[in-house]
């Protein structure tokens, strides 16, 4: 599993080793005592999948109380990545990076607790499996807005073009919930 560069302080970008032959591939995507040595010591206690289609976006997504932070993969299709530091007291509070992820290049992104996380799909479809180190409640559940100009995400698909679910179209801004917010850094 090798380590690369990222721009804000506390999310990883991980690319596993892959065996390939005619017959297909091998890849493992997990595995604990190589994540704690690259710095992700959570245990993760939950899988997700989710299947969408080309421009759908989802998020930007956190959750309060204790948190929970992710492991994503995109094990089919390719979808861009992002997530916003919602850590008051960071210098990058505020600030988003992206990042490609796709069957082709394997990436996996670690998304620690204190970011907001979101992706558009840039593939007819996509399969999005993440990990999770806390259960889902929809009582902790937040979200701030993929479209929020303050925050200025770039997105590959034009942002009038995205597809985004009810609640997601209705999330507030980073600057209409950051006093609510319960990180720090």
């Amino acid at each position: 599993m090798e380590r690369l560069d990222t721009r804000l302080e506390g999310p990883i970008l991980l690319k596993p080793k892959v065996f390939g032959d005619e017959r297909g591939f091998f890849a493992e995507t997990y595995r604990r005592n190589v994540f704690t040595e690259l710095g992700i010591a959570e245990e993760m206690v939950q899988d997700n999948h989710s299947r969408s289609s080309a421009k759908i976006v989802r998020g930007m997504h956190f959750q309060v109380g204790a948190g929970a932070s992710k492991l994503v993969r995109c094990g089919r299709g390719a979808i861009y990545d992002v997530l916003v530091d919602l850590r008051k007291g960071s210098p990058t509070y505020g600030q988003w990076e992206g990042f490609e992820l796709s069957e082709e290049n394997f990436h996996m992104l670690y998304a620690p607790i204190g970011f907001a996380h979101g992706f558009c799909v840039t593939s007819d479809v996509a399969d999005v499996f993440y990990k999770q180190s806390n259960y889902y409640s929809d009582e902790t559940e937040r979200g701030i807005s993929y479209r929020d100009p303050d925050v200025g995400i770039e997105w590959p698909v034009p942002v009038d073009e995205l597809i985004p679910s009810q609640r997601d179209t209705n999330a507030p801004t980073l600057a209409e919930i950051a006093g609510e917010l319960p990180f720090t850094y």
